[in-house]
């Protein structure tokens, strides 16, 4: 013991010290000059004189894109006999560009506030009229059994008091669902999968899943997935979306 206690530290060359300390100091500095640009391209925008031809056009496109929500409930009846699930995923996969304020409100009432954020959602009158305003901005399909439990474990958070938090604990989950008779990480996969009596309450539960970019990125287009797009019902092709985005 005292023989390994006595042992010499190991030797560094004063220049390899040097040049740590140039990393580091460059590192920091380099830093800084990014945050300070971040900082100065915000102002930047803020600042940003807008030509009244752009205020037009954004107007007009919001325009459009109520307009187009209403056609679309018009001419296409609900199409609940079509739906061969009574369990949906729905996936936001595009932005805000050109959304009218009703369209993003009920992205809202979706909890799909972000893109490439995800949700369980029950096949019925209601939330079919809602996906068929918001057509153009989703997409959505039938989860596979081995979908809905790795999506749940691996990116499954639950909400305690209004904040995110990973599902690492069944007590968390006891704590919240027990009086339902949920207790553990697989009886929330069980209620998902199987669209269970308490079904509204565990998907309330659930935090949105906040899936991940690709590393090619996916030219994710508002024309139909019928039609060679990306929006809409991909039916049981959803799952092969998730599995590059999980």
């Amino acid at each position: 013991m005292a023989e390994e206690e006595s042992q010499p530290l190991a030797y560094v060359h004063e220049t390899v010290l040097k040049k740590r300390k140039n990393n580091e100091e460059w590192a920091i500095k380099r830093r800084d000059q990014l945050d300070a640009r971040k900082k100065r391209k915000k102002e930047d925008l803020k600042l940003a004189i807008r030509r009244p031809e752009e205020f037009v056009k954004e107007y007009r496109d919001k325009e459009l894109d109520l307009i187009r929500m209403k056609q679309r409930l018009k001419r296409r009846k609900l199409f609940s006999d079509n739906i061969k699930s009574d369990l949906l995923f729905v996936i936001r996969i595009r932005g805000s560009k050109d959304m009218h304020p009703r369209t993003r409100k009920i992205l809202n009432l979706l909890r799909l506030r972000h893109i490439l954020s995800g949700v369980f959602v029950k096949t019925n009158e209601a939330t079919l009229k809602m996906l068929l305003s918001v057509e153009p901005f989703i997409t959505y399909g039938y989860p596979s059994l081995k979908n809905v439990r790795e999506l749940i474990y691996k990116k499954g958070c639950g909400m305690i008091d209004k904040q995110s938090a990973p599902l690492t604990n069944n007590n968390v989950i006891e704590q919240a669902l027990g009086k339902y008779g949920i207790i553990c990480i697989e009886d929330i996969v069980h209620e998902i999968a199987t669209v269970g009596s308490h079904f509204k309450e565990v998907t309330k539960f659930l935090w949105p899943f906040r899936l991940k970019a690709p590393e090619r990125r996916l030219l994710l287009k508002k024309k139909p997935y019928k039609d060679g797009g990306d929006s809409g019902n991909r039916e049981e092709h959803i799952n092969e979306l998730i599995d590059k985005l999980n």
